[in-house]
């Protein structure tokens, strides 16, 4: 395990997203605009406006951006239109990829996801290609240190469908998405804090990559999210660090 360590994964993508923290509020209030526009400017009956505004909190966002965002998705100010739009493809030796994107040109986004795949060894394929080897799902990930009861005793009865603790000791749970806000406040309650709490495509088993095969892919990743329009990127690969 300790060559394939999906603690490692995490928290290069943590320290990614701390390096990019511009880009990162950019893709946050594009979450608020698209939630706020869909389900209404309240985050008390908006679970996924409620859930956008919790991450522009963890990421420090000032409260006027928001408040503009939300103001122009609800229609009380001129705004940009923006459309939710899922890419699905391949990376090296067919691992699976999916891509959510927001954006106001979808030409743009698709010739950009599309120069991506190609450029770092992969394929963008068709609609349903590889979703089917993912579960849609509420998905939380508790650092090893985290005790595995407590967690267990915070979650079963909000609705957690799955628990697992791996052999580095980090711990993972699994809720249906209708039952991902239940669990997250019976979390906080318990004062637990995961190191990663969303709704995610999580995949139903893993391909394992080192080498050149890692690095190719671990770049294809990157440069995915890098992209502009592309709000996150989900894969079943554990890449060798």
């Amino acid at each position: 395990m300790a060559g394939h360590s999906k603690w490692a994964n995490i928290q290069h993508r943590k320290n990614r997203q701390d390096a990019k923290r511009g880009k990162i509020w950019t893709k946050v209030i594009r979450e608020v605009t698209v939630a706020a526009r869909q389900g209404g400017g309240d985050p008390e009956i908006n679970p996924r406006l409620r859930l956008a505004l919790e991450k522009a909190q963890a990421v420090n966002m000032p409260k006027d951006n928001l408040q503009r965002a939300i103001a122009k998705a609800t229609g009380e100010a001129d705004g940009v239109n923006y459309e939710e739009i899922r890419y699905e493809g391949y990376g090296p030796q067919g691992a699976a990829v999916i891509v959510d994107c927001m954006t106001d040109n979808k030409t743009r986004t698709v010739a950009d996801v599309r120069h991506v795949f190609t450029k770092y060894g992969g394929n963008l394929g068709t609609d349903g290609c590889v979703a089917f080897m993912f579960q849609h799902c509420g998905h939380f990930i508790f650092a090893p240190h985290v005790n595995e009861d407590a967690i267990m005793e915070a979650v079963l009865d909000a609705g957690a469908q799955d628990i697992q603790t791996d052999e580095e000791g980090l711990t993972e749970v699994v809720c249906e998405v209708a039952k991902f806000h239940a669990v997250k406040t019976s979390i906080e309650h318990a004062k637990l804090v995961p190191e990663s709490a969303e709704i995610t495509w999580k995949p139903q088993s893993e391909t394992q990559l080192s080498g050149d095969e890692a690095l190719k892919m671990q770049k294809l990743l990157d440069a995915l999210e890098d992209l502009d329009d592309v709000q996150n990127v989900f894969t079943n690969v554990i890449i060798s660090h």
